[in-house]
């Protein structure tokens, strides 16, 4: 596939436009690369020198990812920004970002994966972010405890960064937002979700949550935003017929 009508594609079915106001990170194609006809594609949750080598070592014609390279500031090409930048520009493999929209989508979002990943009902949009909702909430028929919903989630506690214990034990209503999203507790609280999920830990929002006694469960940034990734790779391989590979680089956090 020509790789100006993949880029068109994944604009539209990603949404890009609607976030240009409250995303500063670029989303889109961020790097050109040399590759007119897309082959192969590499999906992977950031942007790094080591996704950029894995890309070019599976042969892929472009990378796709969650974390891209700019974040609404400027910066010099040096050090590692520069290696970074050196890798691209001598494998000719392009870079294509989407932050924002790939948590927000209602197919391929990280958070709607984890919604339906751990059997949530009633799912509707959550979590406001400069006017934009990019997370879910919903509830359980059944209610479950936090290691029931961890457990779905395909975790375990270990692999949780936190687990904030302020609310009931039986689970029935839970509000999602991956990644970095500690302070969007405080929707969540307001919402009367009685577990609020996301990726990051924050000391400074442990007293809210004991205060207001919603329990809150930080799984792991990496760990919350594979799943969007994952996704759109089977949807775009399913639809598109190019051949995908995910790209498992876990840091832990």
């Amino acid at each position: 596939m020509k790789k100006k009508e993949l880029v068109e594609y994944l604009n539209n079915y990603l949404k890009i436009a609607d976030f240009s106001k409250a995303d500063n990170s670029l989303n889109g194609l961020q790097v050109e690369g040399n590759r007119e006809e897309v082959k192969k594609i590499a999906f992977a949750v950031d942007a790094s020198l080591q996704s950029f080598e894995l890309a070019q070592k599976v042969n892929a014609d472009l990378l796709v990812v969650h974390h891209g390279l700019f974040w609404g500031k400027d910066f010099p090409l040096v050090g590692s920004d520069y290696s970074r930048f050196e890798s691209l520009f001598s494998s000719g493999i392009g870079l294509y970002a989407a932050h924002l929209p790939l948590d927000a989508h209602s197919e391929c979002g990280n958070n709607a994966y984890l919604a339906k990943r751990i059997g949530l009902e009633q799912i509707e949009e959550f979590g406001s972010y400069k006017g934009v909702k990019i997370g879910f909430k919903g509830e359980y028929k059944a209610p479950q405890t936090i290691e029931e919903i961890i457990l779905k989630m395909g975790f375990t506690v270990e692999d949780c960064l936190s687990i904030l214990r302020f609310g009931k034990k039986e689970i029935s209503k839970v509000a999602i937002v991956s990644g970095g999203a500690p302070w969007e507790v405080i929707q969540a609280a307001s919402e009367d979700a009685d577990l609020y999920i996301t990726g990051d830990a924050s000391h400074s929002i442990y007293h809210f949550c004991k205060e207001n006694k919603i329990n809150m469960l930080s799984a792991g940034h990496y760990n919350t935003e594979t799943g969007g990734v994952k996704m759109l790779a089977e949807i775009i391989a399913r639809e598109l017929k190019i051949e995908t590979e995910f790209l498992d680089i876990p840091t832990g956090l």
